[in-house]
C-alpha cells in the first residue's frame, strides 16, 4: 500500500505577461523582505510615540502627572526577566507623556494582532502581498488565525527565544542585554534557515504550524487540490516545493503523518500525569501528618512550661529563666506570643534579659508579633498623657523596641521582607529625652520595609538597605531593597550609607546627617531633607521631585543626572556640587551659595537664583530660559554656550566692582580674572540688562544687538 500525499496544484495559465520587479527576486529574499517591513512598522509604531514622549517630557512648561499604573505594570514585567533595574513606586511624568507612552504600548500589539489576523484569513500580510509571498495550509488555502498564532507566536518567537533566554540566564554572561540580544536575534534567524537534513528546507515555525511559504498567486490563478499516490511521478520543484516547469501545475507535497505516534505521546503524557499526581498527593498527605504530629507536641510543651511560669508554681527564678529559654526553642506561634505578652508584663530585670534572650533566638519569626505588641503600646501611650500610666507604657514600649532592635542587630542580612511599617523605633520630636535609641550601624537592613515607622535619632551609621538578590549582581530586577517612604529619619544618623534605589518618598529626613551616603538613583519624591547634611554624597540619578532641601548642605556632593523639578533649595550651601545633566526646572534656589560648582547642561528654566552666589560655578550649554538671575553673583561664571532667553540679569553681578586704591588694603589680582566668561554666549533675548553689564558682555565678545 502506498502513502497518499497530498498536492496543492496552482493553475498558471493566467499568470500575468510582465510580474512586478520585486516578484522577480528569489523566493527567500522576498520573505525575509517581507518580514524585515513587518518587523520595522511593529517597532517603529512603538518607538515614534515613545520617542515623542520623552520629548514631552523634557519640557518644563508641562504639567505633571502620575505615571500609567499599566506602564507600571509593564515595566516590571519586563525588568524582572531580564535583570534590569526598575524604578519604583510612583512617579510623575508630563500628561502628554502619559498618553504617547501608553500608545507606545498599546500601537506595536494592535499592529502585530491585524498582520496575523491578515496573515491568518488571507495568508498574506500587506508587507508579503508587495512582495508576492503567500503562506498556505497543506490543502493550499489561507492557514487560519489558530494555525497562525503557533507558527508565529510559538514557533518565530517563544521557542528559539525561550532557548536563547536560558543559555543567557544561566551562562557567564547574564546579566550582559547585547549578549542576550544577540543570541536572539541568532535563534530567530536559525530556525527560520529550516533544517538541513531535509530535502526541502522549511522553517521550524512552518513545520510547527502545518504550514507553507509559496509564490503568491496573482490574477485570476486557480488552487485546485488532488490526492496522488506517493510513487506518482511529480514536476520538478524548487526548494520550496514549488513547480519550475512551465507546462505543468505548480506543486507542493507533504506526507500525512501516522496518528499513531501522537496517541502514544499522549497516552505517555497521561500516565506520567497521574503517577506524578499520585505520588505528589501521598508526600502532601505525609508532611501534613508530620506537621500535625509536631504541633501536638509542640502544644503539650507548651502548656507544661506554662504551668512553670505561673506565679504560684512556687519556683526559683533561675527555673523560670531556663523554662523561658526553652520555651523561646519551640519557636511557634503560641510561644512567641506568650513570650512577647510576658515581655511587657515582667518586671525582673533578670528575667527581662532572658526573655529577650529567647526573642532573639526565635529571629526573625518573632517580628510580627513584637510589631503587633509595639503599635498597641504606641497607641496606649499616646492616649495616657500626662497620667501616672505614661511612665509605665513607655517602660514597655522601651523593652520592646530593645527586643527588635537585638534581633535586626543579630540576624543582619537574614531579614528580607520583614514587615515593619509603622513601628515606634524612635523619640516624638516632644521629646527631651528617651529611654530607647535606635542603634544599627553597619548593619544589613536590605529587604525591611520601613514604610511611615519612626526612626527619628537612629543610629544608621554605614548600614546598608540593599544587597544583591539571588543571582549576585548588583543593579538587576531582584535586588533586595528596603522600603523607607514616609519615614521619620529626623537627626537620623545615615552616614555612610548605602540607600541606592531605596524609596524615601515623602520621609522626614530634616537635619539628618548624610554625609558620604549612597543616594544614586534614590527616590525622595517629596522629601523632607531640610537642614540635613549631605556633604559628598552621591545622589547620582536620584529622583528629587518637589523634595524640600532648605538649609542644606550639599557640598561636594554628586547630583550629575538627578531629578529635582519643583525642588526648594533656598539657603543651601552647594559649594563644589556636581549637577551636571541634571533637571532643575522650576526650582528655587534663592539665597544660596553655589560657588564652583558643576552645572554645565543642566536644566534651569525657571529656576529662581535671585541673590543667590554662582561665583565660579561651570554653566556651560546650561538651559537658563526664563530663570531668575536678579542681584545674583555670576562672577568668573562660565556661560559659554548657555540659554538666556528671558533670563533676567537686574542686578546680577558678572564682575566685581573696583575698589578704591586707597581703601585696598589686601592687593588682589586683576579684576579681568574675576569676571564672568561670556565670550559667544548670545545675551539677545535676556532681560533687565543695564548699560554696565551691556558695556562689559560687548567688551568680553558676548552677542547682544546693541553691541557695535
Amino acid at each position: 500500500m502506498t502513502t497518499p500525499t497530498v498536492r496543492t496544484n496552482i493553475n498558471q495559465s493566467s499568470q500575468s505577461k510582465k510580474p512586478e520587479k520585486a516578484n522577480s527576486l528569489p523566493l527567500v529574499t522576498r520573505r525575509c523582505a517581507a518580514w524585515a517591513v513587518e518587523m520595522t512598522l511593529v517597532v517603529a509604531s512603538g518607538l515614534v510615540p515613545f520617542g515623542m514622549g520623552v520629548y514631552a517630557n523634557s519640557r518644563s512648561d508641562i504639567n505633571r502627572v502620575p505615571l500609567n499604573p499599566v506602564l507600571v505594570v509593564t515595566e516590571r514585567a519586563i525588568a524582572r526577566p531580564l535583570a534590569l533595574p526598575v524604578s519604583y513606586g510612583i512617579r510623575n511624568v508630563a500628561w502628554p507623556t502619559n498618553f504617547l507612552w501608553t500608545v507606545a504600548l498599546l500601537a506595536p500589539i494592535t499592529l502585530s494582532w491585524w498582520q496575523l489576523y491578515l496573515l491568518g484569513k488571507t495568508g498574506s500580510t500587506i508587507p508579503k502581498r508587495r512582495f508576492g509571498v503567500k503562506v498556505v495550509n497543506e490543502e493550499g488555502n489561507a492557514p487560519g488565525l489558530g494555525a497562525v498564532v503557533v507558527r508565529e507566536g510559538l514557533g518565530r518567537w517563544s521557542v528559539p527565544v525561550s532557548i536563547a533566554y536560558l543559555l543567557w540566564r544561566y551562562s557567564f554572561a547574564f546579566p550582559n542585554l547585547g549578549l542576550f540580544t544577540f543570541l536572539a536575534v541568532l535563534m530567530v534567524l536559525g530556525q527560520a534557515m529550516g533544517w538541513p537534513s531535509q530535502k526541502r528546507r522549511r522553517a521550524f515555525h512552518d513545520q510547527l504550524a502545518g504550514t507553507y511559504t509559496i509564490d503568491a498567486i496573482t490574477g485570476n490563478k486557480r488552487v485546485k487540490t488532488t490526492v496522488s499516490p506517493s510513487n506518482e511521478e511529480s514536476p520538478s520543484e524548487n526548494e520550496d516545493g514549488v513547480n519550475t516547469s512551465s507546462q505543468q501545475p505548480i506543486s507542493t507535497e507533504v506526507k500525512l503523518g501516522s496518528p499513531n505516534l501522537t496517541l502514544l505521546l499522549v497516552g505517555v503524557a497521561s500516565m506520567i500525569a497521574v503517577l506524578s499526581t499520585l505520588v505528589g498527593t501521598q508526600i502532601y498527605v505525609q508532611n501534613q501528618e508530620s506537621l500535625r504530629k509536631t504541633q501536638q507536641i509542640n502544644s503539650e510543651k507548651f502548656l507544661e512550661l506554662v504551668k512553670q511560669l505561673n506565679p504560684n508554681a512556687g519556683i526559683t527564678n533561675e527555673e523560670r529563666q531556663r523554662a523561658i529559654l526553652v520555651l523561646g526553642g519551640i519557636n511557634d506561634t503560641q510561644s512567641i506570643k506568650f513570650l512577647v505578652d510576658l515581655l511587657v508584663k515582667e518586671t525582673d530585670p533578670n528575667i527581662l534579659d532572658t526573655i529577650q534572650q529567647a526573642l532573639a533566638n526565635i529571629g526573625p519569626q518573632a517580628l510580627p508579633e513584637l510589631k503587633r505588641m509595639n503599635q498597641f503600646l504606641s497607641g496606649e501611650l499616646e492616649s495616657a498623657g500626662n497620667s501616672p500610666n505614661q511612665e509605665l507604657r513607655q517602660k514597655q514600649l522601651s523593652l520592646n523596641q530593645q527586643a527588635i532592635n537585638k534581633i535586626l542587630t543579630v540576624y543582619s542580612g537574614k531579614i528580607n521582607d520583614i514587615d515593619l511599617s509603622s513601628t515606634q523605633l524612635g523619640t516624638n520630636s516632644s521629646e527631651a529625652t528617651s529611654l530607647f535609641n535606635l542603634v544599627l550601624n553597619n548593619t544589613d537592613l536590605s529587604g525591611v520595609i520601613f514604610k511611615a515607622a519612626n526612626l527619628n535619632r537612629a543610629s544608621l551609621k554605614g548600614s546598608r538597605f540593599r544587597s544583591v538578590g539571588e543571582d549576585g549582581r548588583w543593579d538587576t530586577y531582584d535586588d533586595v531593597i528596603a522600603d523607607l517612604s514616609k519615614t521619620q529619619l529626623k537627626q537620623a544618623n545615615l552616614s555612610d550609607a548605602n540607600l541606592s534605589r531605596v524609596l524615601l518618598n515623602r520621609s522626614d529626613l530634616s537635619r539628618a546627617i548624610l554625609n558620604k551616603a549612597n543616594l544614586s538613583n534614590a527616590r525622595l519624591v517629596g522629601a523632607n531633607l531640610s537642614s540635613a547634611q549631605l556633604i559628598g554624597s552621591d545622589l547620582q540619578k536620584a529622583v528629587l521631585e518637589n523634595a524640600s532641601l532648605t538649609g542644606a548642605d550639599i557640598s561636594d556632593a554628586k547630583l550629575m543626572e538627578a531629578n529635582l523639578y519643583a525642588a526648594h533649595l533656598g539657603r543651601v550651601s552647594a559649594i563644589g556640587t556636581q549637577l551636571s545633566s541634571a533637571n532643575l526646572t522650576n526650582t528655587d534656589w534663592q539665597g544660596s551659595d553655589l560657588s564652583e560648582a558643576y552645572l554645565d547642561n543642566a536644566n534651569l528654566s525657571n529656576t529662581n537664583f535671585s541673590t543667590a552666589r554662582l561665583s565660579g560655578a561651570v554653566l556651560r550649554s546650561a538651559n537658563l530660559e526664563n530663570a531668575n538671575l536678579r542681584n545674583a553673583d555670576l562672577s568668573r561664571a562660565d556661560l559659554r554656550g548657555a540659554n538666556l532667553n528671558g533670563a533676567d540679569f537686574q542686578g546680577t553681578t558678572l564682575f566685581p566692582a573696583k575698589q578704591d586704591p586707597a581703601d585696598q588694603f589686601v592687593q588682589t589680582s586683576d579684576l579681568g580674572s574675576q569676571a564672568a566668561i561670556v565670550q559667544g554666549v548670545d545675551f539677545t533675548e535676556a532681560k533687565n540688562l543695564d548699560p554696565k553689564q551691556l558695556a562689559f558682555i560687548c567688551t568680553k565678545g558676548g552677542i547682544h544687538p546693541r553691541c557695535p
